[in-house]
């Protein structure tokens, strides 16, 4: 039987996965869309409401939610494998891992990924490949493509910040690292350096790799805040600003960040009610420090408001998804699941699996080698890496 769930953690850890996937399923709908047709399909507000799959009824998620789940999945076999065995890799290794099942997802079927073993060179490192939906391509960002192609074809690396597998600055480092932000409490220079690393699986700029870092310093310190001490949202912002100076001294890309997560602030602060113009100012999210920056713009001026967080942040001719599911991260973190309108809990894609995830992510793997507690569900999710209802069912 399983152990109780951390409580107090769990509103934040669910509203930082829920949120983020929520934010995605938003702006999916309106990515490629310019302003013009966004404004003259859904009115002057922009997309205000899930637009819904004729077919299924939900809200869809993009790659960035999926990526999300298996970065997760992955944090969670190697913290596993850590208790179990007494052995232990970075993060990075595991998620690396994690990613090839995901890339099984887009260039197989789900009959043929189960025709083989899992957690064998074949790959099968996660029991997300039992979820039917996840093999649902979803505008699957090129870099991360062709960089987990390399990385299944035996390219991989001890650290990735340093291999600079690319010269990609793209979002598609940023918009799925909010796990380990969620997981961990470690030394926050160490933590950031291994949100970056973990971007830096497929993207290897400094400028798609350190807004990822950005990312998870904010994130987990809005969820793991020292008992005593209160912080604003604008505080964190800046801690996490002034702490890249040290976690990548010398970076010359270093001043463009911190330029534009001054320029995000300010924005916020500005009073003006031109969201739109604000984010041209910022970018369109394409690239990882301007999906950061109109994330950071976005989470600061609607602190108290989800909603009208995530509205703000997918209405603009950029990677909408991505920004409404960084922005989506950091308000869900700040304000919790239960803050989260029921609107949009409602008819979002996989929402049980989701919550299901933030769970253990929340829960961990209260096992170990020198403990009699067994937990069967986490076991066959984490060790045998399927599914409960693989086996009840054979699906």
């Amino acid at each position: 039987m399983r152990q109780d769930i951390n409580i107090t953690k769990l509103d934040s850890i669910r509203g930082c996965v829920f949120g983020g996937a929520v934010g995605d399923a938003l702006g999916y709908s309106v990515e490629f869309l310019t302003e013009k047709e966004i404004f003259s399909k859904y009115g002057s507000h922009g997309i205000t409401e899930y637009k819904k799959d004729p077919y299924t009824g939900k809200a869809l998620i993009s790659d960035d939610t999926q990526m999300t789940l298996f970065t997760a999945a992955g944090l969670m076999i190697g913290d596993t494998r850590g208790k179990m065995r007494g052995i232990q890799s970075w993060p990075r290794h595991y998620v690396a891992r994690a990613y090839l099942d995901w890339l099984l997802t887009q260039e197989s079927s789900m009959q043929e990924v189960n025709r083989h073993e899992r957690y064998t060179k074949k790959g099968g490192y996660s029991w997300l490949l039992d979820v039917p939906e996840l093999y649902a391509r979803r505008a699957p960002g090129i870099t991360c493509l062709n960089a987990l192609g390399e990385e299944s074809s035996g390219h991989s690396f001890e650290d990735y910040v340093e291999a600079k597998r690319n010269n990609s600055k793209g979002c598609g480092g940023i918009m799925r690292v909010a796990p380990i932000g969620v997981y961990y409490q470690m030394n926050m220079e160490k933590l950031d350096m291994e949100g970056a690393q973990l971007a830096a699986i497929t993207h290897g700029h400094s400028l798609g790799y350190m807004p990822a870092a950005v990312l998870v310093h904010i994130i987990n310190r809005i969820t793991f805040m020292p008992e005593g001490r209160k912080m604003s949202l604008k505080e964190i912002v800046m801690e996490a600003r002034d702490t890249m100076h040290r976690v990548f001294a010398g970076d010359p890309h270093l001043p463009e960040l911190t330029e534009i997560i001054d320029r995000a602030v300010r924005l916020a602060e500005s009073g003006s009610d031109d969201d739109l113009d604000n984010i041209h100012q910022l970018g369109e999210g394409w690239v990882a420090e301007e999906t950061l920056g109109i994330s950071l713009y976005c989470a600061l001026k609607y602190q108290n408001d989800f909603s009208a967080g995530i509205i703000a942040s997918v209405n603009h001719k950029g990677d909408s998804d991505s920004t409404g599911a960084v922005t989506g991260n950091i308000l869900g973190a700040l304000l919790g699941y239960e803050a989260i309108e029921d609107k949009w809990k409602k008819d979002l894609e996989l929402s049980d699996v989701i919550l299901e995830v933030a769970d253990d992510l929340c829960n961990r793997c209260r096992m170990s080698e020198y403990s009699d507690y067994r937990d069967a569900d986490w076991e066959m999710k984490y060790i045998k890496m399927h599914r409960l209802s693989w086996t009840e069912t054979g699906i």
